[in-house]
């Protein structure tokens, strides 16, 4: 008699997952993803309901870069250039965010602190500006995010999910397996290379760390907000290991297209 699947332990294995994910907007303190972390991106529960119950209006967004239409990022690791190309058409507070940091020179130096790859591959990611401290230890990375030069506060981005046959957007609200639906109709899949924001438990905590996805994370979709994929250099991402740096990362095309603020 044939076994039956054990789909209890494939939904264990998506759950610690996804918990490394959110944790500590991806808060790195055990290699093994299958540890508890810290949570909630070393905010406090007052910082993260205020950016929930504040991102009810876009109006707190308006100052927020935009990218209208696409453009392409170069990151160097390892010596070797991994090409993103952002989609500001379906993603464009995210993937403006994203390209104002590299424009800010925000990801220079800066380490991937959390990279997966068992029990199955999941994500490589990076974007915790503490790295900037060479003498920061990676294992402590992960509760970090961009801190504003003018306003001196951490910028907050919103949670940002285009559906299928939408006008536009929709903001602020998990659309996937923490709304309920197990295959939301997603226009940014998380496919194999696609590049993602990180967050913690708040939907609208998104700040510089983002992920580069190590296979097709499907059950991540509607929940993380997707704005790029790697179109060039996904074998360099293969190859990526905890530690490793962003040598540079640079705008080769499409610059023209980011709006600032009220631009």
């Amino acid at each position: 008699m044939p076994k039956k699947p054990h789909y209890w332990l494939k939904n264990l294995v998506l759950s610690i997952l996804i918990g490394s994910l959110i944790m500590g907007g991806c808060a790195r303190e055990q290699t093994n993803p299958s540890q508890t972390s810290p949570s909630s991106d070393n905010l406090s529960k007052t910082s993260l309901e205020s950016v929930t119950a504040d991102s009810s209006s876009l109006e707190m967004y308006n100052d927020l870069p935009k990218l209208e239409g696409t453009a392409k990022v170069e990151l160097v690791v390892k010596g070797s250039p991994i090409i993103i190309e952002l989609d500001g058409n379906d993603a464009p507070i995210t993937a403006g965010n994203f390209i104002d940091l590299v424009e800010r020179g925000v990801y220079d130096g800066l380490a991937f602190h959390r990279v997966i790859r068992e029990p199955q591959p999941f994500v490589a990611q990076g974007g915790d500006p503490q790295g900037k401290n060479p003498n920061f230890p990676v294992s402590q990375m992960g509760t970090g995010g961009y801190i504003d030069p003018e306003t001196g506060q951490r910028r907050f981005i919103p949670l940002e999910i285009q559906l299928e046959g939408e006008p536009e957007p929709t903001y602020s609200q998990a659309m996937g397996r923490q709304a309920g639906l197990s295959v939301p109709p997603v226009v940014l899949k998380h496919e194999r290379g696609s590049v993602a924001m990180a967050r913690s438990q708040a939907p609208d905590s998104a700040s510089s760390q983002f992920y580069i996805a190590l296979a097709d994370l499907e059950f991540l979709d509607g929940d993380y907000a997707v704005f790029g994929k790697v179109i060039e250099g996904m074998d360099t991402v293969d190859g990526i290991e905890e530690g490793d740096r962003i040598e540079s990362a640079r705008v080769i095309e499409g610059v023209e297209n980011l709006k600032k603020g009220q631009d």
